[in-house]
């Protein structure tokens, strides 16, 4: 174990380890030295005290500027009042019965103050703050230590502030800082002019200056993009080595059959596509390929053309879909488009044809036990459903290609799973039309080899989308009403989307456990799951729940229309039924959770109202409203939300309005959520293992060290001549960090 493995207990002591382990998952001395200051302030450059946010836990370098003691009335005690400021606007701190802080808390004295902003009669206030005075008044050499050089301030908690972990990072570096390796070669580090790393950790800690800090986050900047490449290149590298069976189709066969009965022509955009994965099916290497696609650009017929190819080569495919509804939308679309080719072996069916098996988690016994018999003997060339297709009991006769669609909705060990039942590493393409942010990601990273569609088919509409401020001007929600009145008028169907299903069960009673039945498929965990980029709710109101909205449409503003509700909870059966009825036109309006969200495609639907918009995220809005404009007649989307005008929320609900542009819409979510855990199974949300590096603005930094460490792993695969590359890698990739990397 090297010097930055230690524990912290031995640098800092047990209580103050195990305050830096609890509050902020510091545990080693490298964690430490790799805790980088957020932000630095320059002594007399005061912190502006009208930005901070309540509830947030802040340090604000200010200036006292008046102090007074309050007895209380009636009773034993005082109240130390401390208004600090930053020349424009004031805070209040307050101690209680300390009235002695009143010798070393003097006006004109400058100081880093820290606590959760509160609110006292309508002022901002820190009740009981941490401080650490800047003019030596206290006499443990502040003013000294930070002389001269930026004052780091760290992301902290209530237990331990910035300057607290300030002393602690500067003992580390003390004692320890000689011992970090270097995990970049020396000749890299000459081509691009990089520090070395100790004196990055060094100056990224104690600038001198903005040039300091510059320096050690270009360097550190490169250990992230670095040591990241290496990993990914090692596990193109361990790919690439994997033996695939190629799968060509024969000419002649059930892929040229299919093209010739075709009704339109493939945009230019699937020409080229399809011929990429042809090229990656042919090769005695697994694919792994990432298909983006704008919403209706017609990623499905694309993977479908991929999954003929596979069976002319006398192999099986398989369509993961996250959802029934979803899966029962592609087996109809599929058959539909396939014809008598989907019907193998049958009477009436072509020659040429195989069969297209549907299995999801409820369906009846009969169906289920054909579907995996025509799975297991190999008659069903392709298999659809949902993870009911991971179970143990599924098999094929000789898997050789897996299409995930909308990758971002399963676990890696699912899709794990699926890879797993082919005799040798089936072909991989994943799907998904509006990239998330750890797509973005990985596919800026370059870890998958990526194919774009980015030419919507002839024929389809424009989608215009409109906010709907339903507080601000209630008569816009009126009129919102009247438009989908219109549209069914024209003979033409909507949808309404509701967050929720509105029929759960009560919540338990406190310490009860909440009874639930297994779910039987995704839908169930995905109707009433927040989004990722959904507006917290705060004190707000239950989002609006299908159930409710159905039934004050029904009774008010689409009195007399045919409406239905549509969700994960409903049976199979109804949930097939309902859309089959909506896509032969016996319905007008659907209202309905996300399972709608992707892949249902019924062209004659031409409005979309999506309830408490605000709730929901960016990619999921642009996915929703994907489901309008599929036909001849344009679309329209209207965004309904009760959130101000000047809300953040709203800002990005003005942002799906203004474009159509899902990989800009991405951007954008990806601005706003930030990358997440690039590696690894965590989301956006948590604790990013980027710290100085970010996949928007630092793509050429990226891209430069892809090239590098591609180059560096051909020569050195297993990093023999680099052992402190090595260490870095393994304190990346830990053990399931590896494990994810593994299963791809």
């Amino acid at each position: 174990m090297g010097a930055l493995d230690e524990p912290l207990t031995k640098l800092v002591g047990d209580r103050t380890a195990k305050v830096l382990a609890d509050s902020l998952k510091l545990r080693t001395v490298g964690d430490l030295l790799h805790h980088y200051p957020r932000r630095y302030v320059e002594r007399g450059q005061l912190t502006s005290l009208d930005e901070l946010e309540v509830d947030e836990h802040v340090t604000v370098l200010a200036r006292i500027d008046k102090v007074t003691l309050i007895p209380f009335r009636g009773r034993k005690g005082d109240r130390l009042e401390v208004v600090v400021t930053d020349g424009r606007s004031r805070l209040t701190l307050v101690f209680f019965n300390q009235g002695w802080r009143q010798k070393e808390l003097r006006p004109g004295t400058q100081g880093l103050f820290a606590g959760k902003v509160g609110v006292f009669n309508r002022a901002r206030q820190l009740a009981s703050p941490d401080y650490q005075l800047l003019d030596d008044t206290d006499g443990d050499g502040a003013a000294a230590r930070f002389a001269g050089r930026l004052i780091p301030v760290y992301p902290a908690s209530a237990q331990m502030p910035s300057w607290k972990l300030a002393l602690c990072v500067e003992t580390a570096l003390t004692k320890h800082v000689s011992d970090v390796g270097e995990p970049l070669p020396a000749e890299l580090r000459d081509r691009h002019d990089l520090i070395a790393l100790p004196e990055a950790l060094e100056l990224i800690h104690r600038p001198r200056n903005q040039a300091d800090r510059e320096r050690a986050q270009d360097r550190l900047r490169w250990d992230e993009a670095f040591v990241l490449q290496v990993a990914l290149a090692r596990r193109r590298a361990a790919d690439s080595a994997l033996p695939a069976k190629p799968r060509v189709a024969r000419p002649g066969g059930l892929l040229d059959t299919f093209d010739a009965r075709l009704p339109f022509t493939l945009t230019e955009g699937q020409h080229k596509v399809s011929a990429e994965i042809a090229a990656d099916l042919a090769g005695d290497h697994p694919m792994h390929r990432l298909l983006q696609g704008e919403v209706g650009s017609g990623k499905t017929l694309v993977a479908l053309r991929a999954m003929l190819a596979v069976v002319d080569a006398g192999g099986q495919a398989v369509l993961l879909a996250p959802t029934e509804v979803l899966a029962q939308q592609h087996h109809r679309s599929i058959v539909e488009m396939m014809g008598d080719l989907a019907e193998g072996g049958l009477l009436g069916g072509s020659d040429l044809g195989t069969r297209v098996a549907l299995l999801t988690g409820s369906m009846g016994v009969p169906a289920r036990r054909q579907a995996l018999l025509d799975m297991a003997c190999g008659d069903a060339g392709i298999a659809i459903g949902t993870h009911a297709l991971i179970e143990d009991k599924v098999q094929f006769q000789d898997l050789g290609l897996v299409v995930v669609d909308e990758q971002h909705r399963f676990g890696v060990e699912q899709r794990d799973a699926l890879r797993a039942k082919g005799e040798q590493p089936p072909h991989l393409l994943v799907m998904t039309a509006t990239p998330i942010p750890r797509t973005v990601a990985m596919t800026v990273f370059g870890d998958l080899e990526t194919s774009v569609l980015d030419q919507l088919p002839a024929g389809r509409s424009p989608i215009s989308t409109h906010v709907v401020p339903a507080v601000e001007k209630p008569n816009f929600l009126t009129r919102a009403w009247e438009r989908v009145r219109e549209e069914v008028a024209k003979g033409h169907q909507a949808y309404v989307v509701c967050p929720r299903i509105g029929d759960e069960e009560p919540e338990p009673a406190k310490g009860a456990k909440r009874k639930r039945r297994p779910a039987e498929d995704l839908e169930e965990l995905l109707d009433d799951a927040p989004d990722e980029g959904a507006a917290a709710d705060g004190d707000r109101r239950p989002p609006l729940s299908v159930v409710e909205t159905t039934a004050k449409l029904v009774a008010g503003p689409l009195a007399g229309l045919r409406v239905e509700i549509l969700h994960g909870r409903l049976a199979p059966e109804a949930k097939d039924e309902v859309m089959r009825r909506f896509a032969a036109g016996e319905v007008d309006v659907l209202v309905a959770t996300t399972v709608i969200e992707v892949g249902v495609n019924v062209p004659n639907s031409t409005a979309m109202v999506i309830m408490d918009a605000d709730r929901f995220g960016v990619s999921q809005l642009h996915q929703l409203r994907g489901r309008v404009g599929r036909g001849s007649a344009p679309g329209l989307c209207l965004l309904v939300t009760d959130m101000p005008a000047a809300s953040p929320a709203r800002a990005r609900l003005d942002a799906v309005a203004e474009t159509l542009d899902g990989f800009r819409l991405s951007r954008i979510d990806l601005e706003q959520r930030r990358e997440g855990d690039v590696l690894g199974q965590a989301q956006s949300g948590v604790k990013s293992s980027l710290k100085v590096l970010s996949v928007l603005e630092d793509e050429e930094v990226i891209v430069t060290a892809r090239a590098e460490a591609t180059r560096l792993v051909a020569e050195d695969p297993d990093l023999t001549a680099h052992p402190d590359l090595r260490t870095a890698l393994a304190s990346l990739l830990d053990e399931d960090r590896a494990a994810y990397m593994e299963k791809g």
